[in-house]
């Protein structure tokens, strides 16, 4: 049983991504995760030579974007045009970064979908997520991505457990989102549209768009 909140089409504007394909090809966003890897791979192929260069075996970078040179880019991996990857950066592969996204400063990124415009600039663990258009992580966020158990992740949404059948899950922030300093979004994290989340959070679950997360139980409208 789903939920109609956790549609990707309910969380992201998918125009804003060069996955656009892979996410109309889906219903709940985690169902992209298992697939972004062959994405990439058969998406880089295709990839205009007088806008993207590529870097080694099935990593594509565009000749517009700034990689600083103690950056590590693992494949598969698609950057997008004016993206920035700062020092120091860490990209483990599978990753499809969007056009002016930043990955900040020792910040680590694997599996992961970053829409245009997404900011991670800040020693951010970003593992198995997706972020929407211009989404903010502050210094510090973390996206725990498997649980102690190793079972496979579930969704809390309205009381209800939502199978997702994926052993290692982030978090999904819809477009817009900020989540502030040091916060941790545990495993099966979906956060909706416009939502903010206070610093030093303890997300898990579903929260909704539009609202304020001030702590667990504590969510306000966004007036």
């Amino acid at each position: 049983m789903g939920n109609e909140k956790l549609l990707a089409k309910n969380l992201f504007d998918f125009s804003k991504s060069i996955a656009k394909p892979l996410l109309e090809s889906i219903e709940y966003p985690w169902e992209a995760l298992p697939k972004i890897k062959d994405f990439i791979i058969e998406l880089g192929k295709t990839l205009d030579p007088e806008i993207y260069e590529q870097r080694g075996e099935n990593v594509w970078v565009a000749k517009s974007a700034k990689v600083f040179p103690s950056a590590y880019l693992g494949g598969p991996l698609i950057i997008c045009e004016d993206a920035e990857i700062r020092q120091c950066a860490f990209i483990r592969g599978s990753a499809i970064v969007g056009k002016g996204a930043v990955v900040g400063n020792s910040t680590e990124l694997k599996n992961s979908i970053l829409f245009d415009g997404v900011q991670t600039p800040h020693y951010n663990y970003i593992g198995d997520s997706i972020l929407g258009y211009k989404a903010h992580t502050g210094a510090g966020t973390i996206t725990s991505n498997l649980k102690s158990d190793k079972s496979l992740v579930t969704v809390l949404c309205d009381g209800q457990k939502i199978e997702t059948n994926v052993k290692k899950f982030g978090a999904m922030l819809g477009d817009f989102v900020e989540v502030g300093c040091n916060s941790v979004l545990n495993p099966g994290s979906v956060i909706g549209r416009n939502t903010n989340i206070y610093p030093l959070s303890f997300v898990r679950g579903y929260v909704p768009e539009n609202s304020i997360y001030k702590r667990l139980g504590e969510v306000a409208d966004k007036i």
